[in-house]
């Protein structure tokens, strides 16, 4: 581990090893990680006394963060090589791009900051926010945070993403082969680029003014749903046509996908049973032969994924969203370690918990046995200045 400061008192392997530690006890403060300098652990580990606060956000704002990305590969190569992951659909991995805004205020701010302005009672008023895009993989039984980058001023998501998902392609080129994206992905520019690295796309469809989606829905109109099935509480009507060549700016031509979800919902006060139909618009690069309609389905509903087990969790049990050190660097830094904590314990309890075990209890009864034994396990020692 390298970082750009001038002279270092502290080593950089000591202040990333502290965060790390920070991050799997869920500390979700760098006051905190200070507070407990002094646990037999943290003695153990470094061989020096653990930095300040204000010098472990300095250090992480001047970071490397490429080696962080080294060894969340590493990390997904051993989970890959011990055979913990498993496709999603038949043979296949899908990678999800999407963004995630990570803090705004209308009072602090950085130079890397982005500007909006909202409106209020005495008038417009501008906010300072910071936004990243994520990819995860989307294995069958869970996710794995693979990179995030961080968006610049002057651009929007989706060239953030395009940068991402070519640096995910050096480091991760075989881990997936499809990638799935919300409908603001649904450009000509972020398919062919797909399509270079052959990963094929699979994005929705809503804007209702796309010359593409009128020609669907006209195709579409009155005719018959091509597959009906059901799964759990839930019909489903699907609509698959391929060739599509309506997508002006696309030089290709594509699939677009049709659903209609009728979900049955038993309410709690009258115990009725209540239908709710929702309607579903996709558009992808990959064929019917190669993925079916109801594993289509299933992939394009995937996406759910990066919110519900990746910035959910990774933000509400992991605290992701703190900022810890207001520049952009220091907080892609702490965002790549946190998913670095976040695998090392999914690997953890994938591969060293027998499944009896990992039934019994939920994570976050381990994240609390982990939290508990650096304080108890470890010894906590005190001294005249620390304790009252």
């Amino acid at each position: 581990m390298r970082d750009k400061r001038k002279r270092p008192q502290k080593k950089t392997h000591g202040i990333v090893l502290g965060v790390l530690i920070m991050a799997l006890t869920r500390l979700g403060s760098l006051n905190g990680l200070e507070q407990i300098g002094r646990t037999k652990l943290l003695k153990r580990l470094l061989d020096e006394k653990p930095a300040s606060a204000d010098t472990v956000g300095r250090a992480m704002s001047l970071l490397n963060n490429d080696a962080l990305r080294e060894i969340n590969r590493h990390i997904y190569s051993r989970m890959k090589r011990n055979k913990a992951l498993k496709p999603m659909v038949g043979n296949m991995f899908a990678l999800i791009i999407d963004g995630h805004e990570t803090t705004a205020s209308y009072h602090r701010c950085c130079d890397e900051c982005l500007e909006r302005k909202i409106g209020a009672k005495d008038g417009e008023k501008t906010q300072y926010y910071h936004r990243n895009v994520c990819g995860m993989l989307k294995c069958r039984d869970f996710s794995i945070p693979l990179d995030v980058e961080e968006q610049r001023r002057g651009e929007d998501e989706v060239a953030a993403a395009k940068r991402l998902l070519e640096r995910i392609m050096k480091n991760y080129p075989k881990a997936f082969k499809v990638i799935i994206a919300d409908g603001l992905y649904a450009r000509a520019t972020f398919f062919e680029l797909a399509l270079s690295y052959k990963k094929d796309v699979i994005a929705v469809l809503k804007d209702e003014r796309r010359e593409l989606l009128q020609d669907a829905m006209g195709l579409f109109k009155g005719r018959s749903p091509s597959h009906v099935y059901t799964t759990k509480r839930k019909l489903i009507k699907c609509w698959d046509m391929q060739d599509f060549d309506s997508w002006d700016t696309f030089g290709g031509k594509v699939r677009v996908v049709r659903t209609v979800e009728e979900t049955t919902i038993t309410r709690q006060n009258g115990k009725k049973d209540e239908v709710n139909t929702s309607e579903w618009f996709w558009v992808s690069t990959i064929t019917r032969e190669r993925l079916g309609t109801e594993d289509f389905v299933s992939l394009a509903h995937g996406r759910w994924a990066i919110e519900n087990n990746g910035f959910n969790e990774l933000t509400t049990y992991w605290q992701a969203d703190h900022v810890y050190k207001h520049s952009q660097n220091a907080i892609n830094a702490f965002w790549l370690m946190i998913m670095l904590a976040y695998n090392l314990f999914h690997a953890f309890i994938r591969l060293n918990l027998k499944p009896r075990l990992r039934e019994r209890h939920t994570k976050l009864y381990f994240l609390f046995m982990i939290t508990a034994e650096l304080f108890n396990g470890q010894g906590y020692e005190l001294s005249p200045a620390n304790t009252g």
